[in-house]
């Protein structure tokens, strides 16, 4: 079993810059396995947004975010990081972090998924 809870969302203004933190709880070792962020607005489908692999570290974002998103992580602090930049309106949605159950698995959408967080709350104010 995984414990994600994320933390850092808020209300902001467009153009604006906000991280988002996802800090896991489990027995596994959190450094072995991807993480991955996404969101869902209101209305809308939950949506991949970007995955960092846990062995290797490379990442791969959707292409509505890249350029403007970037995913980390401490695994000393068995945390990984939404980095968020010239934040939009349309930027508005529930965001979780998530995660899996295999080491290798590259995650790209909700069928990858075994773990969610409760998500956190960011609202950009045009």
């Amino acid at each position: 079993q995984v414990q994600l809870v994320e933390s850092g969302g808020g209300l902001v203004q467009t153009g604006d810059s906000l991280r988002l933190s996802c800090t896991a709880a489990s027995r596994r070792t959190f450094s072995d396995y991807p993480m991955a962020w996404f969101r869902q607005a209101p209305g809308k489908d939950r949506e991949f947004l970007a995955t960092i692999h846990g062995i290797h570290w490379g990442t791969y974002y959707a292409p509505s975010v890249k350029g403007r998103f970037t995913i980390s992580r401490d695994n000393t602090r068995n945390t990984v990081y939404l980095q968020m930049s010239s934040l939009q309106h349309d930027d508005t949605a529930v965001y979780y972090c998530a995660t899996t159950v295999s080491k290798i698995s590259d995650i790209r959408g909700d069928c990858d998924i075994d773990y969610w967080g409760q998500g956190t709350l960011v609202t950009v104010s045009s």
